[in-house]
């Protein structure tokens, strides 16, 4: 069972194993969020948490194949109980920067042992250009030199490399969300938007199209006639609940942002029955 963590209605997966099964097996693509740690002053390339739209959510819910929660508020801890917690922490920490610095000073040695190689082969050469007999001398043992190394090598603090888990590696306790209800976490349920846009991404996605986010075209949704790696969009989908107005200098910017950008724009509603009605607009200019 995939596991949904919700906060004031965003929707997070935070383990890679389901965040990959999203994808894979259900089709939903969701937006990585979350900051590499290698490099974490950039945003080009992200990774988890994968954030879901809360169609991508609901829908996932809807069929059994995750469930929404949250996390339970935390009891307050003793002093004695925080000072143990950041007594195993930092000897984690200084348990890691010994075994790093341990490995730093084995391969900074065994460059320098390779180094110690090409000089006394040089200088074998050089006695045989000359015309004396090259020093067959055995080198010393490189345990005593190499113990010698790694207690006077320097590893900066700076230098360690702390782990980043994605997972907390001690999860307290998770309280499920009712997702046809609203509450803080899940305030979503009920809303007319929300049921449309719902409506519309279940159609969508039932006709076997990647639907994503609209945001960056103006729309609700974007539609993929395949995996978006492979494709480009085919439609931008802009949802209009029943009944509602629609200005029509809106129709007409959308209609003219979509030619620009080689789209089809959608207008859909759904109506009562859960029925979803499309019409297409492709700007024509004009006559």
């Amino acid at each position: 069972m995939l596991r949904i963590h919700v906060l004031a209605g965003q929707a997070l997966v935070w383990r890679f194993e389901d965040a990959r099964e999203i994808r894979e097996r259900h089709r939903l693509v969701g937006t990585l969020v979350g900051a590499l740690a290698r490099t974490p002053r950039q945003n080009v390339r992200l990774g988890l948490p994968l954030q879901l739209l809360p169609e991508e959510a609901r829908l996932l819910a809807e069929m059994g194949a995750a469930v929404l929660v949250r996390s339970a508020d935390a009891q307050p801890q003793g002093q004695s109980a925080q000072a143990s917690e950041g007594q195993l922490y930092e000897q984690g920490l200084e348990e890691s920067y010994q075994e790093q610095r341990r490995l730093a000073a084995q391969e900074r040695w065994a460059q320098l042992a390779n180094l110690a190689e090409c000089i006394a082969q040089g200088r074998a050469r050089k006695q045989q250009q000359r015309g004396k007999l090259p020093d067959t001398a055995p080198l010393p043992g490189p345990t005593e030199e190499q113990e010698h190394l790694e207690s006077a090598f320097v590893f900066p603090h700076e230098s360690m490399m702390v782990q980043l888990p994605t997972v907390w590696p001690c999860p307290g306790q998770e309280e499920q969300v009712d997702w046809t209800q609203p509450s803080r976490d899940w305030p979503h349920a009920g809303h007319q938007e929300h049921e449309t846009r719902y409506c519309v991404f279940r159609d969508l996605w039932g006709r076997g199209y990647y639907v994503t986010s609209g945001s960056k075209f103006g729309g609700d949704f974007l539609v993929y006639p395949g995996d978006p790696m492979r494709f480009h969009a085919h439609y931008i989908a802009l949802c209009c609940p029943p009944g509602a107005p629609l200005p029509l200098c809106d129709i007409v910017a959308a209609a003219r942002l979509g030619t620009s950008v080689k789209k089809t724009v959608l207008l859909c509603s759904a109506g009562e029955d859960g029925v979803v009605i499309y019409t297409s607009l492709q700007w024509s200019g004009l006559q």
